[in-house]
Protein backbone atom coordinates (compact mmCIF):
# COMPACT_ATOMS: atom_id res chain seq x y z
CA UNK A 1 0.00 0.00 0.00
CA UNK A 2 1.71 3.59 -1.07
CA UNK A 3 1.29 6.40 1.60
CA UNK A 4 -0.88 8.31 0.15
CA UNK A 5 -3.72 5.38 0.10
CA UNK A 6 -2.01 4.30 3.86
CA UNK A 7 -2.87 7.99 4.29
CA UNK A 8 -6.37 8.10 2.96
CA UNK A 9 -7.28 5.23 4.62
CA UNK A 10 -6.06 6.70 8.26
CA UNK A 11 -8.66 9.68 7.31
CA UNK A 12 -11.34 7.49 6.59
CA UNK A 13 -11.10 5.59 9.52
CA UNK A 14 -11.47 8.88 11.62
CA UNK A 15 -14.67 9.29 10.34
CA UNK A 16 -13.80 11.68 7.32
CA UNK A 17 -16.99 12.26 4.48
CA UNK A 18 -15.28 14.55 2.69
CA UNK A 19 -12.18 16.49 2.16
CA UNK A 20 -11.68 20.06 1.71
CA UNK A 21 -8.69 21.06 -0.06
CA UNK A 22 -7.86 25.05 0.76
CA UNK A 23 -6.00 27.71 -0.60
CA UNK A 24 -5.84 31.35 0.32
CA UNK A 25 -5.88 33.80 -2.73
CA UNK A 26 -3.83 36.75 -3.65
CA UNK A 27 -5.76 38.45 -1.73
CA UNK A 28 -6.02 36.04 1.16
CA UNK A 29 -9.22 34.92 0.55
CA UNK A 30 -9.91 31.11 1.88
CA UNK A 31 -11.43 29.30 -1.44
CA UNK A 32 -11.26 25.57 -1.57
CA UNK A 33 -12.57 22.42 -3.81
CA UNK A 34 -13.88 19.30 -1.79
CA UNK A 35 -14.70 15.30 -3.04
CA UNK A 36 -16.00 12.85 -1.22
CA UNK A 37 -14.29 10.13 1.11
CA UNK A 38 -13.70 8.17 -1.89
CA UNK A 39 -12.33 10.48 -3.98
CA UNK A 40 -9.15 11.30 -1.25
CA UNK A 41 -6.59 9.83 -2.76
CA UNK A 42 -7.45 11.22 -6.47
CA UNK A 43 -7.48 14.78 -4.92
CA UNK A 44 -3.98 14.36 -3.71
CA UNK A 45 -2.45 12.51 -6.45
CA UNK A 46 -4.56 13.72 -9.80
CA UNK A 47 -6.21 16.80 -8.30
CA UNK A 48 -9.24 18.75 -8.66
CA UNK A 49 -9.63 21.20 -11.58
CA UNK A 50 -9.53 25.06 -11.03
CA UNK A 51 -9.52 27.57 -13.39
CA UNK A 52 -6.39 29.84 -14.80
CA UNK A 53 -8.47 33.07 -13.42
CA UNK A 54 -7.59 31.61 -9.36
CA UNK A 55 -4.38 33.51 -8.95
CA UNK A 56 -6.63 36.85 -10.05
CA UNK A 57 -9.87 36.07 -7.87
CA UNK A 58 -11.04 39.72 -6.12
CA UNK A 59 -12.43 39.93 -2.81
CA UNK A 60 -15.22 41.02 -4.95
CA UNK A 61 -15.31 37.79 -6.48
CA UNK A 62 -14.86 39.74 -9.49
CA UNK A 63 -11.63 38.15 -11.50
CA UNK A 64 -9.23 41.00 -12.79
CA UNK A 65 -8.18 39.35 -16.29
CA UNK A 66 -4.93 40.27 -17.85
CA UNK A 67 -3.29 39.41 -20.57
CA UNK A 68 -1.31 36.76 -19.50
CA UNK A 69 -4.35 35.06 -17.50
CA UNK A 70 -8.05 34.75 -19.36
CA UNK A 71 -10.57 32.04 -19.54
CA UNK A 72 -8.45 29.83 -21.77
CA UNK A 73 -6.07 27.40 -19.64
CA UNK A 74 -6.48 25.28 -16.30
CA UNK A 75 -4.85 24.76 -12.75
CA UNK A 76 -5.43 21.61 -10.23
CA UNK A 77 -5.36 22.01 -6.66
CA UNK A 78 -3.73 18.99 -5.56
CA UNK A 79 -4.53 17.98 -1.67
CA UNK A 80 -1.47 17.81 0.69
CA UNK A 81 -2.28 14.75 3.19
CA UNK A 82 0.34 15.33 5.13
CA UNK A 83 -1.98 18.75 6.46
CA UNK A 84 -5.68 16.82 6.63
CA UNK A 85 -7.43 16.57 9.64
CA UNK A 86 -10.90 15.65 10.41
CA UNK A 87 -13.21 17.97 11.92
CA UNK A 88 -16.48 18.25 13.62
CA UNK A 89 -19.27 16.49 11.43
CA UNK A 90 -16.19 13.96 9.34
CA UNK A 91 -15.50 17.14 7.17
CA UNK A 92 -11.76 16.50 6.35
CA UNK A 93 -9.72 19.81 5.90
CA UNK A 94 -6.26 20.31 3.98
CA UNK A 95 -4.25 22.75 2.27
CA UNK A 96 -3.95 22.40 -1.19
CA UNK A 97 -0.52 22.95 -3.49
CA UNK A 98 -1.38 24.43 -6.97
CA UNK A 99 -0.48 22.69 -10.03
CA UNK A 100 -0.56 22.20 -13.71
CA UNK A 101 -2.24 19.54 -15.71
CA UNK A 102 1.32 17.59 -16.31
CA UNK A 103 1.63 17.94 -12.26
CA UNK A 104 4.25 19.70 -11.77
CA UNK A 105 4.20 22.74 -9.33
CA UNK A 106 2.84 25.85 -11.05
CA UNK A 107 4.30 29.24 -10.91
CA UNK A 108 0.81 30.59 -9.24
CA UNK A 109 1.23 27.81 -6.26
CA UNK A 110 1.28 30.94 -3.49
CA UNK A 111 2.40 27.69 -1.22
CA UNK A 112 5.66 27.89 -3.15
CA UNK A 113 6.90 31.02 -2.45
CA UNK A 114 7.48 30.17 0.81
CA UNK A 115 8.80 26.32 0.11
CA UNK A 116 11.19 28.08 -1.83
CA UNK A 117 12.57 30.61 0.16
CA UNK A 118 13.09 27.94 2.90
CA UNK A 119 14.91 25.72 0.39
CA UNK A 120 17.34 28.46 -0.41
CA UNK A 121 18.43 29.51 3.12
CA UNK A 122 18.66 25.47 3.98
CA UNK A 123 21.07 25.59 0.72
CA UNK A 124 22.91 28.25 2.93
CA UNK A 125 22.66 25.85 6.49
CA UNK A 126 19.77 28.75 7.83
CA UNK A 127 17.17 27.11 9.29
CA UNK A 128 13.67 28.92 10.21
CA UNK A 129 10.75 28.87 12.51
CA UNK A 130 8.04 30.71 12.11
CA UNK A 131 5.02 31.65 14.64
CA UNK A 132 1.97 34.07 13.92
CA UNK A 133 -0.12 36.32 16.06
CA UNK A 134 -4.12 36.10 15.01
CA UNK A 135 -5.93 39.49 16.26
CA UNK A 136 -9.86 39.15 15.18
CA UNK A 137 -13.36 41.04 16.37
CA UNK A 138 -16.17 39.09 17.40
CA UNK A 139 -19.52 40.21 16.91
CA UNK A 140 -22.99 39.26 17.24
CA UNK A 141 -25.85 37.93 15.32
CA UNK A 142 -26.60 41.41 14.00
CA UNK A 143 -22.92 41.84 13.54
CA UNK A 144 -22.34 44.28 16.13
CA UNK A 145 -18.89 43.77 17.58
CA UNK A 146 -19.56 42.37 21.57
CA UNK A 147 -18.87 45.31 23.83
CA UNK A 148 -20.01 47.76 21.75
CA UNK A 149 -23.61 48.63 23.51
CA UNK A 150 -22.00 47.45 26.99
CA UNK A 151 -18.95 48.78 26.51
CA UNK A 152 -15.39 46.56 26.35
CA UNK A 153 -12.22 46.77 29.18
CA UNK A 154 -8.99 45.91 26.96
CA UNK A 155 -7.22 43.27 27.83
CA UNK A 156 -9.79 43.21 30.53
CA UNK A 157 -10.80 40.38 33.03
CA UNK A 158 -14.76 40.60 32.30
CA UNK A 159 -14.50 40.64 28.51
CA UNK A 160 -12.56 37.61 28.44
CA UNK A 161 -14.28 35.49 31.23
CA UNK A 162 -17.60 36.37 29.18
CA UNK A 163 -16.29 34.64 25.96
CA UNK A 164 -14.22 31.72 28.52
CA UNK A 165 -16.51 28.67 27.23
CA UNK A 166 -15.66 30.27 23.59
CA UNK A 167 -11.88 30.55 23.57
CA UNK A 168 -11.68 27.25 25.86
CA UNK A 169 -13.30 25.19 22.70
CA UNK A 170 -10.88 27.09 20.63
CA UNK A 171 -7.95 26.23 22.12
CA UNK A 172 -9.14 22.72 22.68
CA UNK A 173 -9.94 22.21 18.81
CA UNK A 174 -6.57 23.44 17.76
CA UNK A 175 -4.50 21.13 20.77
CA UNK A 176 -6.61 18.42 19.39
CA UNK A 177 -5.31 19.21 15.63
CA UNK A 178 -1.68 19.30 17.21
CA UNK A 179 -1.66 23.29 17.41
CA UNK A 180 -1.25 24.00 21.22
CA UNK A 181 -2.06 27.56 21.25
CA UNK A 182 0.79 29.74 22.95
CA UNK A 183 -1.58 32.66 24.78
CA UNK A 184 -5.45 33.74 24.04
CA UNK A 185 -6.91 37.09 25.68
CA UNK A 186 -9.15 39.66 25.35
CA UNK A 187 -7.48 42.49 23.02
CA UNK A 188 -6.88 45.85 22.70
CA UNK A 189 -10.37 46.61 20.32
CA UNK A 190 -14.11 46.42 21.17
CA UNK A 191 -14.92 42.89 20.59
CA UNK A 192 -11.10 42.11 19.84
CA UNK A 193 -9.42 38.63 20.72
CA UNK A 194 -5.93 37.89 19.88
CA UNK A 195 -4.17 34.36 20.30
CA UNK A 196 -0.54 33.07 19.71
CA UNK A 197 0.08 30.40 17.37
CA UNK A 198 3.49 28.05 18.07
CA UNK A 199 6.76 28.20 16.06
CA UNK A 200 7.01 25.94 13.35
CA UNK A 201 8.56 25.02 10.62
CA UNK A 202 7.22 27.58 8.25
CA UNK A 203 5.13 25.58 6.09
CA UNK A 204 3.72 23.52 8.88
CA UNK A 205 3.24 27.10 10.74
CA UNK A 206 1.20 28.74 7.18
CA UNK A 207 -1.20 25.65 7.20
CA UNK A 208 -1.72 26.49 11.23
CA UNK A 209 -2.64 29.65 10.31
CA UNK A 210 -5.74 28.84 8.09
CA UNK A 211 -6.61 25.67 9.76
CA UNK A 212 -6.70 27.95 12.33
CA UNK A 213 -9.09 30.92 11.24
CA UNK A 214 -11.84 28.15 9.80
CA UNK A 215 -11.64 26.54 13.18
CA UNK A 216 -12.23 29.64 14.75
CA UNK A 217 -15.36 30.52 12.74
CA UNK A 218 -16.66 27.36 12.94
CA UNK A 219 -16.72 27.24 16.74
CA UNK A 220 -17.76 30.86 17.06
CA UNK A 221 -20.76 30.05 15.00
CA UNK A 222 -21.37 27.21 17.12
CA UNK A 223 -22.30 30.41 20.25
CA UNK A 224 -23.79 32.47 17.56
CA UNK A 225 -21.23 33.99 17.30
CA UNK A 226 -19.75 35.32 14.09
CA UNK A 227 -15.46 36.69 13.50
CA UNK A 228 -13.82 39.29 11.40
CA UNK A 229 -10.72 39.11 10.37
CA UNK A 230 -10.46 42.16 8.59
CA UNK A 231 -7.56 44.23 9.13
CA UNK A 232 -10.28 47.36 10.31
CA UNK A 233 -13.50 45.38 10.28
CA UNK A 234 -15.74 48.91 11.77
CA UNK A 235 -14.74 52.78 10.30
CA UNK A 236 -12.94 54.39 13.14
CA UNK A 237 -12.36 50.97 14.97
CA UNK A 238 -9.48 49.21 16.11
CA UNK A 239 -7.38 47.01 13.63
CA UNK A 240 -6.78 43.71 13.37
CA UNK A 241 -2.94 42.51 12.70
CA UNK A 242 -1.64 38.94 12.08
CA UNK A 243 2.01 40.01 13.36
CA UNK A 244 4.79 37.28 11.89
CA UNK A 245 7.89 36.33 14.12
CA UNK A 246 11.21 34.52 12.80
CA UNK A 247 13.86 32.38 14.15
CA UNK A 248 16.94 31.92 12.68
CA UNK A 249 19.47 29.42 13.57
CA UNK A 250 22.80 28.05 11.49
CA UNK A 251 24.35 24.82 12.52
CA UNK A 252 21.56 24.73 15.09
CA UNK A 253 23.06 27.81 16.60
CA UNK A 254 20.63 31.06 17.11
CA UNK A 255 21.33 33.87 14.95
CA UNK A 256 19.67 36.66 16.76
CA UNK A 257 21.68 36.10 20.30
CA UNK A 258 25.37 34.44 21.50
CA UNK A 259 27.07 36.23 18.52
CA UNK A 260 29.84 39.09 18.24
CA UNK A 261 27.70 41.62 17.02
CA UNK A 262 28.19 43.55 13.93
CA UNK A 263 29.16 47.05 15.90
CA UNK A 264 25.45 48.60 14.90
CA UNK A 265 23.60 50.00 18.14
CA UNK A 266 21.23 47.38 19.35
CA UNK A 267 22.75 44.48 17.71
CA UNK A 268 25.45 43.30 20.10
CA UNK A 269 25.25 39.78 20.25
CA UNK A 270 23.82 39.31 16.92
CA UNK A 271 25.41 37.58 14.38
CA UNK A 272 26.05 38.74 11.07
CA UNK A 273 23.77 37.06 8.94
CA UNK A 274 20.67 37.83 11.67
CA UNK A 275 22.13 41.54 11.20
CA UNK A 276 21.89 41.10 7.67
CA UNK A 277 18.46 39.42 7.51
CA UNK A 278 17.23 42.53 9.10
CA UNK A 279 18.25 44.80 6.75
CA UNK A 280 16.98 43.10 3.74
CA UNK A 281 13.74 43.14 5.99
CA UNK A 282 13.84 46.63 6.50
CA UNK A 283 15.41 48.23 2.66
CA UNK A 284 12.49 46.41 1.03
CA UNK A 285 9.75 46.33 3.79
CA UNK A 286 7.78 49.42 1.20
CA UNK A 287 7.85 46.99 -1.85
CA UNK A 288 6.01 44.14 0.07
CA UNK A 289 3.22 46.19 1.62
CA UNK A 290 0.67 45.36 -1.25
CA UNK A 291 1.00 42.15 -0.33
CA UNK A 292 1.45 42.31 3.31
CA UNK A 293 -0.99 44.82 4.47
CA UNK A 294 -2.94 46.21 0.75
CA UNK A 295 -6.58 45.35 0.67
CA UNK A 296 -8.70 48.29 0.72
CA UNK A 297 -9.43 48.68 4.27
CA UNK A 298 -5.42 48.69 5.54
CA UNK A 299 -4.17 51.44 5.13
CA UNK A 300 -6.24 52.96 7.99
CA UNK A 301 -4.47 50.41 10.40
CA UNK A 302 -1.31 51.31 8.87
CA UNK A 303 -1.03 54.63 10.83
CA UNK A 304 1.43 55.80 13.32
CA UNK A 305 0.28 55.44 16.82
CA UNK A 306 -1.95 52.35 15.92
CA UNK A 307 1.52 49.79 16.97
CA UNK A 308 0.91 48.65 13.73
CA UNK A 309 4.62 48.66 12.95
CA UNK A 310 4.20 51.89 10.56
CA UNK A 311 7.72 52.76 10.04
CA UNK A 312 10.63 51.49 8.31
CA UNK A 313 12.66 50.81 11.00
CA UNK A 314 13.91 48.57 13.07
CA UNK A 315 13.73 48.40 17.21
CA UNK A 316 14.24 45.89 20.64
CA UNK A 317 10.59 45.46 21.88
CA UNK A 318 9.97 48.75 19.42
CA UNK A 319 6.28 48.14 18.90
CA UNK A 320 6.26 51.14 16.69
CA UNK A 321 8.86 50.19 14.27
CA UNK A 322 7.60 47.38 11.59
CA UNK A 323 10.46 45.21 12.44
CA UNK A 324 10.77 44.65 16.35
CA UNK A 325 13.21 42.43 17.68
CA UNK A 326 11.66 40.37 20.79
CA UNK A 327 15.19 39.34 22.97
CA UNK A 328 16.09 36.19 24.65
CA UNK A 329 15.33 35.50 28.17
CA UNK A 330 12.84 34.13 30.59
CA UNK A 331 10.42 36.17 29.53
CA UNK A 332 10.84 34.54 25.66
CA UNK A 333 11.55 31.01 26.02
CA UNK A 334 11.42 30.52 22.73
CA UNK A 335 14.34 32.71 22.15
CA UNK A 336 15.16 35.74 20.33
CA UNK A 337 12.98 36.25 17.18
CA UNK A 338 11.97 38.79 14.75
CA UNK A 339 8.38 40.09 14.57
CA UNK A 340 7.37 41.75 11.38
CA UNK A 341 4.60 43.50 12.64
CA UNK A 342 2.72 45.39 9.55
CA UNK A 343 1.14 41.64 8.33
CA UNK A 344 -2.75 41.75 8.85
CA UNK A 345 -4.71 38.80 7.25
CA UNK A 346 -5.41 40.04 3.76
CA UNK A 347 -2.27 38.97 3.03
CA UNK A 348 -1.82 35.45 1.89
CA UNK A 349 -0.02 33.88 4.95
CA UNK A 350 2.36 31.88 2.33
CA UNK A 351 3.11 35.25 0.04
CA UNK A 352 3.91 36.79 3.46
CA UNK A 353 6.11 34.27 4.93
CA UNK A 354 8.04 33.90 1.47
CA UNK A 355 8.80 37.41 1.24
CA UNK A 356 10.10 38.14 4.41
CA UNK A 357 12.32 34.97 4.34
CA UNK A 358 12.86 36.06 0.82
CA UNK A 359 14.12 39.77 1.87
CA UNK A 360 16.00 37.88 4.87
CA UNK A 361 18.14 35.21 2.37
CA UNK A 362 18.56 38.41 0.18
CA UNK A 363 20.10 40.65 2.71
CA UNK A 364 22.21 37.56 3.95
CA UNK A 365 23.64 36.94 0.60
CA UNK A 366 24.47 40.71 -0.26
CA UNK A 367 25.59 41.35 3.67
CA UNK A 368 23.86 44.18 4.19
CA UNK A 369 24.00 46.25 7.26
CA UNK A 370 21.06 47.66 9.28
CA UNK A 371 20.72 51.20 9.86
CA UNK A 372 20.74 52.46 13.38
CA UNK A 373 18.47 50.81 15.93
CA UNK A 374 15.14 53.44 16.25
CA UNK A 375 14.68 52.98 20.12
CA UNK A 376 11.59 54.91 21.09
CA UNK A 377 8.72 56.30 18.45
CA UNK A 378 9.67 57.58 15.24
CA UNK A 379 6.76 59.83 15.22
CA UNK A 380 8.52 61.81 18.14
CA UNK A 381 11.68 62.42 16.10
CA UNK A 382 11.74 65.02 13.71
CA UNK A 383 11.92 65.41 9.59
CA UNK A 384 15.43 65.61 9.83
CA UNK A 385 16.12 63.11 12.31
CA UNK A 386 13.65 60.04 10.74
CA UNK A 387 15.97 61.18 7.09
CA UNK A 388 19.45 60.68 9.24
CA UNK A 389 18.32 57.20 10.52
CA UNK A 390 16.62 55.96 7.28
CA UNK A 391 13.15 56.10 8.71
CA UNK A 392 9.81 56.88 6.32
CA UNK A 393 6.80 56.09 6.56
CA UNK A 394 5.27 52.71 5.12
CA UNK A 395 3.03 53.23 2.20
CA UNK A 396 -0.73 53.48 3.52
CA UNK A 397 -2.16 54.89 -0.24
CA UNK A 398 -2.97 52.34 -2.18
CA UNK A 399 -1.82 54.36 -5.21
CA UNK A 400 1.71 54.44 -3.86
CA UNK A 401 1.97 50.10 -2.52
CA UNK A 402 1.13 49.31 -5.73
CA UNK A 403 3.56 51.57 -7.10
CA UNK A 404 6.94 50.74 -4.63
CA UNK A 405 5.40 46.74 -5.92
CA UNK A 406 5.58 47.23 -9.27
CA UNK A 407 9.04 48.99 -9.23
CA UNK A 408 11.02 46.62 -6.63
CA UNK A 409 13.04 43.79 -8.54
CA UNK A 410 13.93 41.99 -5.38
CA UNK A 411 10.35 41.59 -4.42
CA UNK A 412 9.34 40.49 -7.80
CA UNK A 413 12.23 37.69 -7.85
CA UNK A 414 11.18 36.51 -4.48
CA UNK A 415 7.81 36.27 -5.55
CA UNK A 416 8.39 35.02 -9.34
CA UNK A 417 6.98 37.36 -12.76
CA UNK A 418 3.95 35.12 -12.74
CA UNK A 419 2.79 35.68 -9.39
CA UNK A 420 3.90 38.59 -8.95
CA UNK A 421 2.01 40.13 -12.58
CA UNK A 422 -1.41 38.40 -10.66
CA UNK A 423 -1.16 40.17 -7.64
CA UNK A 424 -0.54 43.96 -9.25
CA UNK A 425 -3.66 42.71 -11.22
CA UNK A 426 -6.00 41.80 -8.14
CA UNK A 427 -4.25 44.91 -6.23
CA UNK A 428 -4.97 47.26 -8.99
CA UNK A 429 -8.87 45.94 -9.18
CA UNK A 430 -9.12 46.45 -5.57
CA UNK A 431 -8.54 49.67 -6.20
CA UNK A 432 -12.21 50.28 -7.39
CA UNK A 433 -14.63 47.71 -7.52
CA UNK A 434 -15.68 48.61 -4.45
CA UNK A 435 -16.83 52.13 -4.87
CA UNK A 436 -20.01 53.56 -3.85
CA UNK A 437 -19.93 51.22 -1.14
CA UNK A 438 -19.37 50.62 2.40
CA UNK A 439 -16.03 48.82 2.33
CA UNK A 440 -15.80 47.95 5.91
CA UNK A 441 -19.15 46.28 5.80
CA UNK A 442 -18.90 44.72 1.94
CA UNK A 443 -15.42 43.11 3.59
CA UNK A 444 -16.04 42.31 7.10
CA UNK A 445 -16.21 38.70 6.95
CA UNK A 446 -13.93 38.35 3.53
CA UNK A 447 -10.97 36.39 5.52
CA UNK A 448 -13.17 34.42 7.72
CA UNK A 449 -12.29 30.60 7.52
Amino acid sequence: MDSTTQKADQLRAAGLRTLTGVISDSGGVLRAKSVPAARVESFARNGMGASLTWPVFTIDNGVAVTELIGVAGDLRLTADLDTAVVLDGGLGWAVADVRDQEGNISPYCWRDVTRRQVEALAAMGIETLVGHEMEFTILDEEGLALGARDGWAAYGVGPYLALGEFAAEVTEALAAHDIPVEQIHAEYGVGQFELSLPPRDPMTAGANVLLARTVISQIAAGFGLKVSFSPVPFTGGAGNGAHLHVSLTKNGQPLLNGGPGVGVAGTEGMHPEAAAAIAGVVEHLPGTIAVLAGSVVSGERMQPGHWSGAWTAWGVENREAAVRILVAGLGNPHGANIEVKCVDASANTWLATGLILGLMRHGIEHSLVPPAEVPGDPSLLSDEERAALGVRALPWQPEERLALFADDPVVKEILGEPMHHALLAVRRHELTCLQGQDIHAATRYSWSG
